[in-house]
């Protein structure tokens, strides 16, 4: 019968498998050398590159991937050069929003945060136009599909509170000197 190889069958899922470990592989290895980049490549001296490192063998990444990115990030070798970059703007309701990207490209990046933005009834803001009303005090990462009742029981134990324009906040006695109202400092979710 004509369609029935199973070599074809395996050979189709095996190809999708791949993809999408490539996916998380390329995402892994962008961040080790933003890491790597911004606090050398020694992972016991930057815990920021220990943590993609991590994250790089909770995805079955083999280590000569992980050291060919770290000697890409800290030039000694040649490749692309990855950058963060933060861009500022207002959603819907004159929400204050900021997104921190990690890219190869700006024009591209800015192009396609622009479109996010009016797509989703927002607008871009200037530099600085909305970052004043924001102080990172801390950071929780959540996976996708996280539930909002996790989140908001995660980040009341990690000290944020509930500030007057429905904002969650971190207090002051966690590193916070202070209440902001309008912003959250609770990113990244």
């Amino acid at each position: 019968m004509a369609g029935h190889s199973k070599w074809a069958n395996i050979q189709h899922r095996k190809g999708r498998q791949d993809e999408k470990r490539q996916r998380v592989w390329t995402r892994v290895s962008r961040e080790i050398m933003v890491a790597a980049r911004t606090g050398g490549g020694d992972p016991s001296a930057n815990p920021r590159l220990r943590l993609a490192i991590e994250k790089a063998k909770a995805a079955n990444m083999p280590l000569t991937n992980v050291s060919h990115a770290i000697a890409k990030a800290t030039g000694t070798l040649e490749g692309v050069s990855y950058e963060e970059v933060r861009y500022e703007g207002y959603g819907i309701g004159g929400a204050a929003i900021i997104v921190d990207c990690m890219t190869d490209n700006k024009v591209r990046t800015v192009a396609e945060v622009r479109h996010a933005f009016l797509k989703h009834g927002g607008n871009m803001g200037t530099e600085g136009s909305v970052a004043f009303q924001f102080k990172h005090c801390g950071q929780l990462i959540f996976a996708p599909g996280t539930s909002e009742d996790k989140v908001m029981e995660v980040a009341r134990v990690a000290g944020a509170v509930l500030g007057n324009q429905d904002a969650l906040v971190l207090d002051g006695s966690h590193g916070c000197p202070e209440k902001y109202n309008q912003g959250s400092s609770v990113t990244n979710f």
